[in-house]
């Protein structure tokens, strides 16, 4: 019997033999007793273990939906944070970057059994925002309105140039 390629009996288009055919060499297929194969003590010691990270398990979090465009002389972002109060958020603006933080928590405890379907998101979220330009961290404005968030970055013009008087004395 002719055996097909590997992707061909791994996709199941061709009927798998009682025998096993790695690339190196023909090996016979362990047999198995109900279904369920039976390792010796020897086998089970040498059988690849699954690799068990020590850190603790950390709380997934959530990534805000942005969107980013510019004008004239601003940059934008505008996020929905429905369910978040304005104290709960934390925004931090530097020349070329912008971090959204904050929470959204559960108002009410449902088990899981009761979901039909749970597709919203609770619990923390970070938003990281590169930005394309160079702003101006002072005049920056956040402001937030019907679940909306909006944040106003001023532009910096770095081919603005002034002209400077000098002072006698």
């Amino acid at each position: 019997m002719k055996k097909g390629s590997f992707f061909q009996r791994i996709s199941g288009a061709v009927p798998l033999s009682d025998e096993y055919d790695s690339f190196d060499e023909e090996v016979a297929a362990p047999k198995r007793e109900g279904g369920v194969k039976k390792l010796s003590l020897n086998q089970q010691a040498a059988a690849p273990q699954p690799m068990v990270h020590e850190e603790e398990p950390q709380a997934a979090e959530g990534q805000l939906p942005v969107d980013v465009y510019q004008t004239q002389n601003e940059i934008i972002i505008r996020s929905f944070v429905a369910g978040v109060r304005p104290d709960e958020l934390n925004v931090s603006i530097s020349r070329d970057m912008v971090v959204i933080e904050g929470s959204r928590e559960e108002r009410e405890r449902i088990s899981g059994p009761d979901y039909f379907s749970q597709e919203l998101f609770w619990g923390s979220f970070t938003r990281t925002v590169l930005l394309p330009q160079e702003i101006d961290v002072d005049n920056s404005v956040a402001s937030c309105k019907d679940g909306l968030l909006s944040i106003t970055l001023p532009k910096l013009d770095r081919t603005r140039q002034t002209k400077l008087r000098v002072k006698a004395g």
